[in-house]
């Protein structure tokens, strides 16, 4: 399912923030995931936590489980 996603570096992914573009996206475990149309990440932000980067290391922190990334459409792979 991934292999077929396409590539964005750090650098493509930190744009897509919900401030640089109209985009919102995130990463975790090397997978990228549209969070545009979430209500929680109005602006670009959850919580203390920023789009546009990788959340794998945040993950830990969360009151939610990795199945949270289920309800968002997998978009791209980090490289």
């Amino acid at each position: 399912m991934t292999d077929s996603l396409p590539a964005f570096t750090k650098s493509q992914l930190a744009l897509r923030n919900g401030q640089d573009k109209p985009e919102i996206w995130i990463a975790y475990r090397g997978i990228i995931y549209d969070v545009t149309d979430s209500r929680l990440w109005r602006n670009g932000r959850h919580y203390e936590h920023w789009a546009g980067q990788d959340l794998t290391d945040e993950l830990k922190d969360a009151p939610h489980t990795q199945k949270v990334f289920e309800r968002f459409k997998a978009i791209g792979k980090l490289i």
